[in-house]
C-alpha cells in the first residue's frame, strides 16, 4: 500500500449531556467515565437516584433527536451480565453499553431496545468482566467448531453498542482489551465498529487476543449510515490495528441489494485488499450479513427516519420465521444466491488469505 499522507483526528462524538445515576458514581469506573465526560465538555448531570427522569417529546423525530444527544452513566442489573449465545458471530455477547451514536437508517438495534434511544453505559465494569471466566470452554459456536475452534471461547461485545464510537468516554473497550490480554486462557474477544479512533488501542498489551472488525459497506451506501467514520477511514484504521499486531476482520453489513451493488461491492472489497494485504502475518477473517428487518423494527425506523431512501418493502422480500416465531423480511433465495456467489468469488480474487466465517 503506497505510503499516504497522516490522516487528521478522528471525529468524536459528544453527547449534549451525560445523566450520572448515583449508584454508577460509587464505582470507580463510573466516576473516572464522568470525569473523562467533563474534561471534554459534557455537561454531567448527577442524578440523586438511579432513576433516569427523562421528558420525551410527543413528536418522534424530536424524542429521536433528544435521546441520541444524551448518554446515560448507570449500573448493568444481573439480567444485563447475564451472558448469552450470540450465534453466528461468537460463543457469548458481553455488553458493555447498550445503544449507539450511530444514525443509521437500518439500525439492527431498532424496536429491540425499550423507549428512545439513549446510549446507556454500564459503570460496573467489574462484575462484567467477572462473568467471562464462569463461560470458559462452554459455548456453541467456536468452542465447537472445526473450523473456528482455534478461536477458543469467544465473546462479543458490539452486539447492543458500537465500543469504538464511544470509547473516548469510557475507556471500558481498552480496560477489557487489556484483561483479555492479561487472561492466560484460551478465549478472544471480538468487536465491530462503524469508528475509526484506535490511536488508544494501538499499544495495548493486547496478546492477541481481541479481533477488531471493521463494518463496512460502499460509499454509495454508506450514506445510510449518519455520523460514522468514512468507509477509507474505517478500512485505514483496520490496517493500523492489524500492523499493532491484532487479528483484523471485515464485516460487510449490511449487504444492500439496490442498483449497481456488483460494481459496489466488488470496488469495496478490491479496497479493502489494497488497505490490507501487504500487512505482515495479517490474520484475517469476514463476515457477510444481508440487510434484513422486522415489522418492528420498520416502523421505529420509518419514525426515526422519515423519507429514507433505503429499500424497506415487505411485499419485495421473502418472509422468514425466527426460532422465537417472529417474522423477518430478507431477500428470495434467488437474490441470496446471487449475492453470495458473487460476493465469496471477489472475496478469493481480492483478499486471498481471508477466512469467510458466515454467511447470513
Amino acid at each position: 500500500m503506497p505510503t499516504a499522507a497522516p490522516l487528521s483526528p478522528s471525529r468524536l462524538w459528544l453527547p449534549k449531556r451525560l445523566l450520572a445515576t448515583k449508584s454508577a458514581l460509587t464505582w470507580d469506573h463510573g466516576r473516572a467515565m464522568a470525569d473523562r465526560a467533563g474534561a471534554l465538555g459534557v455537561d454531567v448531570v448527577e442524578l440523586p437516584t438511579d432513576r433516569l427522569n427523562l421528558a420525551v417529546s410527543d413528536d418522534p423525530r424530536r424524542a429521536y433527536a433528544e435521546a441520541k444527544r444524551t448518554l446515560a452513566l448507570v449500573v448493568a442489573p444481573p439480567s444485563k451480565r447475564r451472558l448469552q449465545p450470540i450465534a453466528p458471530s461468537a460463543d457469548w455477547r458481553v455488553d458493555l453499553a447498550e445503544g449507539c451514536p450511530a444514525h443509521c437508517s437500518y439500525c439492527y438495534l431498532a424496536g429491540s431496545l425499550k423507549g428512545p434511544p439513549i446510549t446507556r453505559v454500564y459503570a460496573n465494569l467489574p462484575e462484567i468482566v467477572e462473568e467471562l471466566p464462569k463461560h470458559l470452554g462452554l459455548g456453541k459456536v467456536t468452542s465447537r467448531s472445526r473450523t473456528r475452534a482455534h478461536e477458543g471461547t469467544t465473546f462479543e461485545a458490539s452486539c447492543y453498542t458500537d465500543p469504538l464510537g464511544i470509547e473516548h468516554l469510557t475507556g471500558s473497550l481498552a480496560a477489557l482489551i487489556g484483561f483479555m490480554g492479561a487472561w492466560n486462557a484460551d478465549a478472544q474477544l471480538r468487536f465491530t465498529s462503524k469508528f475509526d479512533a484506535v490511536e488508544p488501542l494501538l499499544a495495548l498489551p493486547h496478546g492477541g487476543r481481541t479481533r477488531m472488525r471493521a463494518s463496512v459497506n460502499p460509499p454509495r451506501f454508506a450514506r445510510f449510515e449518519g455520523g460514522t467514520s468514512p468507509v477509507a477511514r474505517r478500512l485505514a484504521a483496520l490496517r493500523r490495528m492489524a500492523q499493532a499486531g491484532y487479528p483484523v476482520g471485515l464485516t460487510i453489513a449490511p449487504i444492500i441489494a439496490a442498483e449497481g451493488w456488483e460494481d459496489a461491492y466488488g470496488q469495496l472489497i478490491v479496497d479493502a485488499g489494497s488497505a490490507l494485504n501487504d500487512v505482515p502475518g495479517l490474520d484475517l477473517t469476514v463476515e457477510l450479513i444481508t440487510h434484513r428487518f422486522t415489522p418492528g423494527s420498520k416502523a421505529v425506523l420509518d419514525s426515526w427516519y422519515p423519507g429514507s431512501a433505503l429499500e424497506m418493502d415487505p411485499a419485495a422480500r421473502t418472509e422468514k420465521r425466527t426460532k422465537f416465531g417472529g417474522v423477518k423480511h430478507v431477500y428470495d433465495a434467488d437474490m441470496m444466491r446471487t449475492l453470495r456467489r458473487f460476493l465469496e468469488a471477489e472475496i478469493v480474487k481480492a483478499l486471498s488469505t481471508a477466512r469467510i466465517l458466515y454467511w447470513t
